[in-house]
């Protein structure tokens, strides 16, 4: 067998022995669940803003009446 077969050998091994690794790494799937909660979440906040939006509106009506001095 020729020096350059062997080394095409060794590299595609290399190479395998790679990819068999990348495929059993896990660490990255943690990050991908905090990406889908944290787009959970802002699913709810902006579905709720609306709502809150009014509520908060009407408080602040409330409070600067209060303020103003009636006759």
């Amino acid at each position: 067998m020729s020096f350059s077969k062997v080394v095409r050998k060794v590299k595609s091994e290399l190479v395998f022995a790679y990819c068999k690794k990348l495929v059993r790494d896990t660490e990255g799937a943690s990050g991908i669940e905090y990406a889908i909660v944290a787009a959970m979440v802002a699913v709810v906040i902006a579905g709720l803003s609306s709502g809150i939006a009014g509520d908060v509106s009407t408080v602040f009506g409330k409070i600067s009446k209060a303020l103003v001095p009636g006759p």
